[in-house]
């Protein structure tokens, strides 16, 4: 097993790593378990290692990318939701290398302003759909001393190669819908399926589409494997209270609400954005399909998540993919968090692999954090394989002078 190393002792480490690697730092897969679902296993565990942080942890559903957020779970272990940086051996956590080197590693101002890297993105994976729930918005988490969660989605076709049980998403609730109608299911909450669905749409998913999601949005994600890049929080609460027979408790409701607050039925509805929610035209509002950004000789770089979030720029992310033999210098004004979903390859002086099976707790050669030292003076990619290389990446906030607005993709 490698050594972890501290962030007491970590300066060294981190320098001969980001030194070794022209400022890549190769990182190794983070998995993490939902008690409360039914993982899609599309995400390239070995289907013997879904249950290895013990059965009544939960299956893993999750793999996050990048990630110096943690995972807000009951029994959680002390680094879930942590991603690792591995050099010759050694483990550190990537939370720890930017709080020791945060100018290198996110850029100067990012790091100023936030102290962190402040997102992160992940795939999220299950062989059903999840109940319609919503992330709190920065003034509502901030009540309970959490960040609120934008996020967004995008269906990697290379990890989805089937529907599962349901590749529909509720999202909002249907025009018109009243707050008396709403507060109706959260008073059936012990009396049977509280019938949330019955005021809301679904909307078929598609492979190489995705969505972004404001906060305060009500949203029951289906079966389809999802990249989400999204603000670094795991707040959210479930207004579904039975989904696919299983049972949510009210708990998972208020989880993120103060206490005195957990039966104020007003309060709790009032958390949502009631105008995104019954936004009559909320997918020309929040639907995103693919805009080129950037080509070459072999090779198209793509848009996948842009747009803002009540005009802020808080998270994008694009799909680079190079063509058999291709090669060409990747340039960003500012770090991302890479993995890549198809093909091998090199980045700078790491290899890039996508794995077919990963074992619990085994290190691979398909995701990178590419620092912003690195994105900003540019890195060779090249595809040394017989299929397309395909990585995709995120980025923080304002890492962008300017990213395309929803809809744009109809340009």
């Amino acid at each position: 097993m490698a050594e972890i190393v501290d962030s007491g002792n970590l300066s060294g480490v981190l320098d001969s790593a980001l030194d070794a690697g022209g400022g890549l730092l190769r990182l190794t897969p983070t998995w993490v378990p939902r008690a409360f679902l039914h993982p899609g296993k599309r995400i390239r565990l070995n289907p013997k290692h879904y249950y290895s942080y013990g059965a009544e942890r939960g299956g893993i559903d999750e793999r996050w990318f990048a990630s110096t957020t943690e995972a807000a779970n009951d029994g959680r272990v002390w680094h879930e939701g942590l991603s690792f940086c591995s050099f010759e051996g050694k483990n550190f956590l990537l939370r720890d290398a930017v709080s020791e080197n945060g100018k290198r590693l996110i850029g100067e101002g990012m790091f100023e302003k936030y102290d962190r890297w402040p997102v992160y993105s992940k795939f999220f994976d299950n062989m059903g759909p999840i109940p319609h729930h919503m992330h709190q918005s920065q003034a509502d988490a901030k009540l309970v001393g959490q960040e609120g969660k934008p996020e967004s989605y995008y269906f990697p076709p290379q990890y989805n190669n089937c529907d599962n049980n349901f590749p529909y998403t509720f999202m909002g609730l249907e025009p018109g819908t009243t707050k008396d109608e709403l507060r109706a299911c959260l008073a059936n909450w012990g009396n049977g399926e509280n019938g949330i669905l019955d005021l809301s749409k679904a909307y078929r998913l598609k492979r190489g589409t995705g969505w972004l999601i404001p906060p305060g949005v009500l949203h029951a994600p289906g079966s389809l494997c999802t990249y989400e890049p999204q603000w670094g929080s795991d707040v959210f609460g479930m207004f579904q209270n039975i989904v696919e027979g299983r049972y949510v408790p009210w708990e998972l409701l208020v989880k993120d609400m103060p206490e005195e607050k957990h039966q104020d039925l007003d309060f709790i509805i009032g958390q949502l954005d009631w105008e995104k929610n019954i936004d009559p035209s909320y997918k020309d509002s929040n639907y995103l399909e693919p805009i080129v950004a950037d080509s070459g000789d072999g090779w198209e770089d793509k848009w996948i998540v842009y747009g803002t979030v009540d005009d802020d720029q808080l998270f994008s992310s694009k799909e680079l993919t190079l063509q058999p033999g291709a090669k060409m210098t990747l340039k960003d004004p500012g770090a991302s968090g890479w993995i890549t979903v198809q093909g091998k390859g090199t980045m700078g002086k790491l290899d890039l692999q996508t794995p077919v099976m990963i074992d619990f707790g085994q290190e691979t050669e398909d995701e990178i954090f590419i620092t912003h030292e690195a994105a900003t003076g540019g890195v060779e990619v090249e595809n040394t394989g017989s299929e397309p290389l395909v990585g995709l990446r995120y980025f923080g906030p304002d890492t962008f002078g300017s990213v395309p607005a929803v809809g744009d993709y109809r340009k």
